[in-house]
């Protein structure tokens, strides 16, 4: 093992998994093969497909590697440590998290090298983060502005990013000028140490606003080179955009530097059959690989009070709706509620075990804390657990 992976207990406590008296450690749940069907589990229960993990993880790592870059999948779409474990033993240069929060369960788990996607400003947290990051462990935050950057001075010190936004996005500088200042502002600031630029992409529309914006961070980057370090760390990548910033950050383009570009993408490593399925840049660049959906749900109907109508026990506390309804060959998804789905078109009848494909991963896992791994068989080889 990699990772420092605890073994759970399984108990009546495991949404999905049938355990009304006693407790059993979750590897030896895995090791006694139950098949998904054969009365070990309760409806709905969500199901990671372990061939198509197995196979996104190798994609990704690959697609990374052929185009010079390292690879730190974002933590925050899974927070299960059986994944992360696996994302580095192929490979992966890292990993991403959205919060301290999330930084210290991989600081927990043993995870050797974390980059905070995010601006940290809890002085709690940043002498935390301080102070591993001077017992050794590899750490960086990101700044968008001169106060940031005296918060991280503040609590010690640590390595940061420099980050750049866009109009309508999320957090970060907002132009050129503004991350010149920011960096000059941590090239100066005690403790701090300024080591590259960073952004985020995934929330632009089209390959036109994602490749200027990605433009201007090279434009960034340069503009600030005289106060960057030798190996210069310029990072970006979710999901949707990965082969544009690919195109726009491979190579050395940094005279007198040598860049290291970090990809975050994460939802690559179960993909999905709505949101993901429809942006995947590999539906751009066919053969630079493929993704295959690792995320299913099962539920059965409950009720069937109209002609083509089926009420389906899953809801909106069991699968994501932020980015687009489940999906089954069964009929259409029309709406949930907290617990029903309501499936038309259909001919299925009560008391079916219906299966469903998801929409975005990320808020998929958080709704469950221990989640079967099935071979492709339907026997359960792993068992996940999340920590949200």
């Amino acid at each position: 093992m990699i990772l420092d992976v605890p073994d759970e207990q399984l108990d009546w406590r495991a949404k999905g998994f049938w355990l009304p008296e006693g407790e059993v450690p979750a590897r030896a749940f895995a090791a006694a093969r139950h098949s998904l069907f054969d009365g070990s589990f309760t409806w709905p229960l969500l199901v990671v497909r372990d061939s198509a993990v197995r196979a996104n993880i190798a994609t990704m790592a690959g697609y990374a590697d052929r185009h010079g870059f390292s690879f730190a999948p974002h933590a925050k779409t899974t927070m299960a440590p059986t994944l992360l474990e696996a994302q580095l033993a192929a490979g992966a240069w890292g990993l991403t998290v959205a919060t301290a929060s999330q930084a210290l369960v991989l600081r927990r788990l043993g995870v050797p090298r974390v980059l905070i996607a995010n601006e940290v400003l809890d002085p709690t947290a940043l002498r935390w983060l301080a102070d591993q990051s001077a017992r050794g462990w590899e750490v960086l935050v990101q700044v968008d502005s001169v106060a940031g950057v005296a918060a991280v001075a503040a609590a010690g010190g640590l390595p940061v990013l420099v980050e750049l936004g866009h109009a309508g996005g999320r957090t970060g500088c907002r132009t050129v000028g503004e991350v010149v200042e920011v960096a000059r502002a941590a090239a100066a600031a005690p403790g701090v140490t300024l080591a590259g630029v960073t952004a985020y992409e995934g929330a632009l529309p089209d390959v036109a606003a994602v490749d200027a914006f990605l433009a201007a961070q090279v434009d960034a980057v340069r503009a600030i080179a005289d106060l960057l370090p030798p190996e210069v760390i310029v990072s970006a990548g979710g999901s949707a955009w990965f082969d544009r910033v690919i195109k726009a950050l491979e190579g050395q383009w940094l005279e007198g530097h040598t860049v290291s570009a970090v990809l975050r993408s994460g939802a690559s490593v179960t993909h999905d059959d709505g949101f993901y399925r429809e942006r995947t840049p590999f539906n751009r660049e066919p053969g630079e690989g493929s993704l295959a959906s690792g995320l299913e749900m099962y539920a059965q109907v409950l009720s069937t009070p109209e002609p083509g109508l089926a009420i389906v026990g899953m809801g909106k506390r069991d699968a994501p709706f932020d980015e687009g309804l489940p999906v089954t060959e069964a009929g259409e998804v029309t709406r949930m509620n907290d617990h029903h789905t309501y499936v038309h078109g259909t001919t299925a009848a009560v008391g079916d075990v219906i299966r469903f494909g998801l929409s975005h991963p990320c808020t998929a896992f958080d709704k469950w804390r221990f989640i079967p791994v099935a071979d492709d068989a339907d026997v359960v080889v792993d068992v996940l657990h999340t920590y949200f």
